[in-house]
């Protein structure tokens, strides 16, 4: 996995390996029955049969699956056990599992009572109305040690639609692919902290999202759910999508001191330097004023092993935690992924072209999810960059207060203790313009907000052009080729971000 040259380049001495996987994959299956009406006509058309007789029925074919459920355990050799209340179904499993003698199989069956969307019947106009609404009822858990996929469960909703849920792990996904290839590795709680081979593993590990999910997925429902094989179904198969997908990239450093003296700083610059705007970039959004939703940053410090960073943007979200002490992992967690943009083949006035487009749950936009999270993993870690022995930078800081000569013209400097200065190097800064670069205008609305009369807008933009010219000449900004566009650069990154720091920390803290 290719990590944004400046960090790798900045800590290569510290780290030993960096690896992009996938972790939590929850996929969903629904049977097409969407709406009330798609059912009422079901039942009439399809079955031929009073509505009223429906859930007497669904009740029969509740106990079927509870009984094969009860079965498949047995011939497993596996246990079943039925709670009527909210057990730690994983606390329970890993119990089962470490007095199991064969490795690989069904571990066990649990049957729970739980709030689930299914249907019921009132009175409607001339004859009873099927409805779906939410009402308790037995759910399956089938826990398997996968020879392939490791720890995993299904889910399955014993009452019609049956819908089902089936949950894999990236990491157990690779650790079996690793064991096939002989690569050798140390894997603890999730976390690899030894690879033999880190190229190769990155490969094996780039595979998760191509896999032949639709017929796997299938597969397994099939293995708990026997009403599939029934004719009254009229060989109605699950729709699959995506209910879940974190993907993480790992960096092992050599040395747990090492990252501990980093993280801090790492954690101190997220929380204060990243604003709403950043994390919208990050997650591959630009801010818009209409924009509908919250962007939240959740700091955790009596987290156990360590502190944990959360920035949430509606259902998505994106963290940075230490793993073991001696990992770091920035995660993006997808859950609405019509959140994201991506380029579609489309028909637009006749023409088959490509579109931005919002991306699908379906499956078969799994490495549309791959790209979209990698991609928000490096952006964030590109801006964190920035980071590292602070000394230097703040070293450096004294640069910005000296006058700048070029050819014949002086160049004042900046304060870094004035309020104004450091404003505009926070704007120039922002994560926002990491993709596409900045603007004089971009600048001024950050600063003066909309300005409504022209002259006064006029006035603003002339004293931001010459700001950032003192800046440009001293290396801190460079001009995009043939656009009116300003990026930041490496060294304008730390000595500006530096001076930030200083600022608002304070200089006991800085020294």
């Amino acid at each position: 996995m290719e990590l944004p040259q400046t960090f790798l380049d900045k800590f290569a001495p510290s780290i030993v390996s960096v690896l992009g996987c996938y972790d939590r994959v929850i996929f969903k299956g629904h049977l097409p029955f969407g709406d009330d009406s798609q059912v009422n006509s079901f039942v009439d058309r399809d079955l031929k049969m009073r509505r009223k007789d429906f859930l007497p029925m669904l009740e029969a074919k509740s106990q079927e699956l509870v009984e094969h459920a009860r079965k498949t355990a047995k011939e497993a050799n596996a246990p079943y056990r039925h709670f009527p209340g909210k057990p730690n179904k994983e606390k329970l499993v890993e119990e089962i599992a470490r007095e199991r003698r064969h490795p690989d199989g069904l571990l066990a069956v649990l049957c729970v009572l739980e709030t689930c969307r299914t249907v019921k019947l009132a009175l409607g106009q001339g004859k009873p109305r099927i409805y779906f609404a939410k009402r308790p009822q037995r759910v399956l858990y089938y826990y398997f040690q996968d020879s392939e996929f490791g720890r995993m469960y299904i889910r399955l909703q014993t009452w019609f639609p049956y819908t089902i849920q089936i949950y894999v792990n990236g990491h157990e996904y690779l650790a079996r692919q690793m064991q096939r290839a002989k690569l050798g590795f140390v894997q603890e709680d999730n976390c690899f902290t030894e690879l033999d081979q880190p190229a190769q593993a990155q490969q094996l590990a780039d595979r998760f999202p191509g896999l032949p999910w639709r017929t796997q997925l299938n597969q397994w429902a099939r293995l708990v759910n026997p009403l599939l094989a029934e004719t009254w179904l009229g060989a109605r198969g699950y729709y699959w999508v995506i209910e879940q997908a974190e993907y993480s990239t790992d960096i092992l450093f050599r040395s747990r001191e090492t990252l501990r003296d980093l993280y801090a700083r790492l954690l101190d610059h997220a929380i204060v330097s990243f604003s709403a705007q950043d994390i919208l970039t990050f997650l591959g959004r630009r801010w818009h004023p209409r924009f509908d939703g919250e962007v939240l940053t959740e700091y955790k410090k009596d987290r156990w092993p360590g502190a944990r960073i959360k920035h949430r943007v509606k259902g998505n979200w994106l963290k940075m935690y230490d793993k073991l002490g001696q990992v770091l992992r920035v995660e993006t967690v997808i859950n609405q992924p019509r959140e994201f943009k991506v380029r579609r083949w489309r028909t637009r006035q006749g023409k088959r072209q490509l579109v931005w487009c919002p991306m699908n749950k379906g499956i078969a936009n799994f490495y549309q999810y791959h790209h979209a999270a990698q991609a928000a993993n490096l952006r964030y870690l590109e801006a964190l960059s920035v980071v590292g022995d602070p000394a230097p930078s703040y070293q450096q800081v004294q640069t910005l207060v000296q006058p700048r000569l070029v050819g014949k013209r002086s160049y004042a400097g900046f304060n870094p203790a004035k309020q104004e200065d450091v404003e505009l190097f926070a704007a120039v800064l922002r994560g926002d313009h990491l993709l596409r670069g900045f603007r004089n205008a971009d600048i001024r609305r950050i600063l003066h907000g909309d300005t409504p009369a022209k002259e006064e807008r006029l006035r603003q933009a002339a004293a931001i052009g010459r700001r950032l010219k003192r800046l440009h000449v001293r290396g801190f900004i460079r001009k995009v080729p043939r656009t009116r566009r300003w990026l930041v650069t490496h060294k304008g990154s730390q000595i500006l971000g530096a001076a930030v720091s200083l600022y608002y920390h304070g200089l006991s803290k800085a020294a």
